[in-house]
C-alpha cells in the first residue's frame, strides 16, 4: 500500500517543494526588506561560511544589494514599481504610466519639431542677412 501511495506523487513533486520553499523565503525576505537579505547573509556567515559566502553572491547577482527596494515589479517598459498585490490596480497603473510615458515621448517630439523649426528659421536669416551684405558689397565695389 505504501507503494501505492508513492506512485501516485509525481517524480519531481520534491523538487518542486524544493523551488517553492526557496521562493517562498526569497518572498519573505524580499517583503521585510534589504535588511532581512543583510541580516541572513551575516546569520550565514556566522553558522557556515559558504552559506553567507553563496547568499552575498546571490544578492549581488540578482542585485538585490543595490536596489533601494527589494519588493519591486518591473514592467515591460523598464520601470519598476512595487507591487500593491493587487493585480488589477497593478496591471491599471502600468497602463497608466505607459500612456503617461507616450504621451511625454509626444511632447519631446513636439519640442523637438519646434527647436528644429526655429533652427531653421535663424538659419535662413542668417543667409538672408548674408546675402544682402553681400549684395550690398558688390555694389559699393562696382560703383
Amino acid at each position: 500500500m505504501t507503494t501505492t501511495a508513492h506512485a501516485a506523487v509525481p517524480a519531481g513533486a520534491t523538487v518542486q517543494r524544493a523551488k517553492g520553499w526557496f521562493a517562498r523565503a526569497e518572498a519573505w525576505l524580499d517583503d521585510k526588506g534589504k535588511g532581512a537579505w543583510i541580516a541572513a547573509m551575516v546569520l550565514g556567515f556566522i553558522l557556515f561560511w559558504p552559506v553567507g559566502l553563496a547568499l552575498l553572491a546571490y544578492m549581488i547577482w540578482s542585485k538585490r544589494m543595490f536596489n533601494s527596494s527589494c519588493s519591486t515589479r518591473r514592467t515591460a517598459n523598464g520601470h519598476t514599481f512595487r507591487s500593491s498585490g493587487n493585480t488589477a490596480f497593478d496591471a491599471y497603473k502600468a497602463d497608466t504610466l505607459r500612456r503617461l510615458e507616450d504621451e511625454q515621448d509626444a511632447f519631446e517630439a513636439f519640442l523637438q519639431r519646434l527647436r528644429d523649426a526655429k533652427d531653421k528659421s535663424e538659419f535662413d536669416q542668417f543667409m538672408e542677412d548674408r546675402a544682402r551684405t553681400a549684395r550690398a558689397g558688390n555694389d559699393t565695389a562696382g560703383a
